[in-house]
């Protein structure tokens, strides 16, 4: 069973299971036979990987890689919880059109366990965090398995991290804790209420040179979730110049994975640059 956070609640409601969808994944996508296990976290967690249009067609060529949280949720309507994101979709569609491609490495979220997972600091609602070892997890254990086993561009430059609501909470706390991993970073929806601690944080950080930042939320979401990215982008602004650093605010989008959905083309582009 999956729980969802409701912004606009200060509670965590638990809803029932739906139904299964039929599978709706491209053949690009394939689910990993055997969970990692999660250092520390005493659990393991199952991959999706996306695997780009010329993958098997062009055996020498080298690939940048997206990461990404929640990946039961991103490539198939049968495992997600309220849609998906049809990432292999915009993969396939922006590789026609612009010719980008990359591997996309979907990571399982915990269940039960995600807002812990996905807590940067300890919280009232969220409990004892474990978004240190969960960032442990994706850095040590998922990037070195992904760089061996498939044929990847390592470096920060080629190597993104995005994620959704607490997924983009979490994701910001990398660009603080990981920055020398990742160079771009996809921040929808970020649940900043959730990390207050993040602003002071981030003000007194400094970020690695070369940092991309892409923030994106939807003016029907939480009565704070506009007025908090917004600050955020201020404050990412006085380290980041322009052309690092983006910020959409979507008037009439909801909290969800159609709105994310959406958004993903226009990210991708701001984030590795592809006009």
């Amino acid at each position: 069973m999956q729980r969802r956070l409701l912004l606009t609640l200060p509670l965590l409601i638990t809803l029932p299971v739906r139904a299964a969808a039929p599978s709706t994944a491209l053949p690009s996508v394939r689910v990993l036979p055997e969970p990692l296990a999660m250092p520390g976290l005493n659990r393991s967690r199952t991959l999706r990987l996306c695997l780009p249009p010329s993958y098997d067609r062009e055996p020498q060529r080298r690939y940048p890689v997206i990461y990404m949280h929640d990946g039961q949720n991103l490539f198939d309507a049968a495992t997600s919880y309220a849609g998906e994101w049809g990432v292999d979709e915009t993969m396939a569609q922006l590789a026609q059109d612009t010719g980008f491609e990359a591997i996309v490495v979907g990571i399982d979220n915990g269940a039960e366990k995600r807002n812990a997972e996905m807590a940067p600091y300890d919280h009232g609602e969220l409990g004892k965090a474990e978004g240190g070892p969960y960032l442990d997890f994706v850095v040590k254990t998922v990037k070195p398995f992904i760089d061996t086993g498939w044929r990847t561009r390592p470096e920060r430059e080629h190597t993104a991290l995005i994620g959704s609501s607490l997924g983009g909470l979490i994701s910001h706390a990398a660009l603080l804790w990981h920055g020398e991993v990742f160079g771009r970073y996809g921040l929808f929806s970020p649940s900043y209420w959730a990390a207050p601690q993040l602003f002071d944080a981030t003000a007194a950080a400094r970020l690695p040179a070369g940092s991309v930042v892409h923030l994106y939320c939807g003016g029907r979401e939480s009565a704070s979730m506009v007025p908090l990215a917004q600050r955020m982008h201020s404050v990412l602004a006085r380290q980041l110049p322009p052309s690092q650093l983006s910020l959409n605010v979507v008037a009439d989008a909801g909290h969800n994975e159609a709105a994310w959905r959406a958004e993903l083309p226009a990210a991708l582009r701001a984030l590795f640059k592809l006009g």
